[in-house]
């Protein structure tokens, strides 16, 4: 499930940043959209999924409080999740 979660995690930041750094730019300075749409939904899910699959993994890691809401928040973060994959996850590295 760890492995899962290390895939679901670098998709998800992937997205974000893709979302953020190129989609929503592009939207707002070139009034282009299609890129936002192409992504939104992508990105949810996994957002979603991120969010579900670290709740099931909490008590497997034995993540404390502090740390649990650490890796809930780097989700929100840009390249938060790259962070919590090194740090948290980093005892599965064959991905």
């Amino acid at each position: 499930m760890t492995l899962t979660f290390r895939w679901i995690s670098l998709l998800e930041g992937l997205s974000y940043i893709l979302l953020l750094f190129v989609a929503v730019p592009l939207k707002y300075l070139g009034g282009n959209d299609i890129l936002v749409k192409t992504l939104g939904m992508p990105h949810g899910i996994l957002f979603v999924a991120y969010v579900a699959f670290a709740l099931l993994l909490r008590p497997e890691k034995k993540w404390d409080n502090r740390n649990f809401l650490f890796i809930l928040a780097a989700s929100v973060i840009p390249f938060g999740t790259f962070y919590v994959d090194r740090k948290y996850l980093k005892e599965s590295k064959a991905l």
